[in-house]
């Protein structure tokens, strides 16, 4: 089972979602960064059960314990250990689950591929398993917001279908954070809240896109054939649960654009350097970064555990039904902004680190 992203900047996962504790264990974080617990926790605080009215009310206080690779506040450059205890696990809760397959969970999908599962929530499949990337993620962000001046903020975008109207080039963190919704619209918000608590009353779920905006990024970060930066952001964002859509820049509405009108002109920045008029690639071009703005958008489908009976059937495929008991959020949208911020931090820390190796080639003069 792979549980490791990255190549330089290497993250690996651990822990189920109702087991002694989720975390993970980040190799390849350079030495002499300035890190704290404190670092790690607004991030962690940001995904936690139990936030709010509008997401499930598992109580996780989510603190981390950073336990290796830091020393006096500072990174070591030795492997970075990070464990959150569960402390509100329910097993028992998920008794009645054991040999039932829940529809459009992995619960089928494990069994088929293992032989065997963990049915006490999921298991791996949980998205509890994202602890570890969130706290990953933290690190990430520090790295690159000390060295390079990179700033990643995702919000909602839309929760089934209300549609937010949100200005990317200047939304703030602060009116991301301004609503439990994490939607910057606020008319749009009030309405988002109101859905998502009526489709719990209904036993129901909702679904919808959470759109990301990466500040700061330098020009020559990804690879021109197989490790192009839109598909390493693809592969990242569609490995968090719930997942099933990906799009960067102007996405599918671009195919309905023509050349000339979808093109980005260069131009003059001002200061000597290069940069775009419009940014239609968002941000990447031929598989490499452009120095505009990454900007790009996921779709998450609606929460599987619902509360309504659906019909199913158990591991000898004899039909029955299954009204799921448990905490769970009738809409992932608002807990998975910060996961869809980490993945995307991940990604660059990774290539940045690997751009960095290229650069330390001396540059050649005379080549043909």
């Amino acid at each position: 089972m792979r549980s490791t992203i990255g190549t330089l900047f290497k993250v690996t996962t651990f822990g189920e979602s109702h087991g002694g504790g989720v975390g993970v264990v980040i190799d390849g974080c350079p030495p002499r960064l300035a890190l704290s617990s404190a670092d790690l926790q607004t991030d962690l605080d940001r995904r936690r059960p139990g936030q709010s009215r509008i997401v499930t009310q598992r109580s996780e206080d989510d603190t981390a314990e950073v336990l290796s690779g830091v020393f006096d506040g500072y990174t070591t450059g030795t492997p970075i250990a990070v464990l959150v205890r569960n402390k509100d696990a329910r097993p028992a809760a998920y008794e009645h689950m054991r040999d039932l397959y829940r529809p459009s969970h992995a619960d089928y999908t494990y069994d088929a591929k293992y032989g065997f599962r963990n049915w006490t929530g999921g298991g791996r499949a949980s998205a509890r398993e994202t602890v570890g990337r969130v706290a990953a993620g933290a690190v990430a962000r520090k790295l690159l917001a000390t060295v390079a001046g990179v700033e990643v903020l995702a919000w909602v975008l839309s929760v089934g279908e209300i549609e937010a109207s949100v200005d990317a080039d200047n939304v703030s963190k602060e009116e991301v954070e301004s609503t439990p919704t994490r939607c910057p619209d606020l008319k749009a918000a009030d309405s988002m809240i109101e859905a998502i608590k009526t489709a719990r009353g209904n036993g129901d779920s909702l679904g919808g896109v959470v759109e990301c905006v990466c500040r700061g990024i330098p020009a020559g970060l990804g690879e021109p054939v197989f490790g192009k930066l839109e598909a390493v952001l693809a592969s990242a964002m569609l490995s968090i649960p719930a997942t099933k859509g990906f799009e960067i820049g102007s996405g599918f509405t671009g195919t309905r654009l023509t050349g000339r009108t979808h093109n980005d002109p260069f131009v003059p920045d001002g200061s000597g350097g290069i940069s775009t008029s419009t940014n239609h690639s968002g941000g990447v071009q031929g598989g490499i970064s452009n120095g505009a703005d990454i900007i790009f958008r996921v779709a998450f489908k609606p929460t599987s555990t619902i509360a309504s009976p659906q019909k199913t059937v158990n591991r000898e495929g004899k039909e029955t039904t299954l009204a799921a008991r448990g905490r769970h959020d009738p809409c992932v949208l608002p807990r998975a902004v910060p996961i869809v911020e980490a993945m995307a931090l991940l990604v660059l820390a990774d290539l940045w680190l690997l751009q960095r190796a290229v650069d330390v080639l001396p540059h050649l003069e005379n080549l043909p």
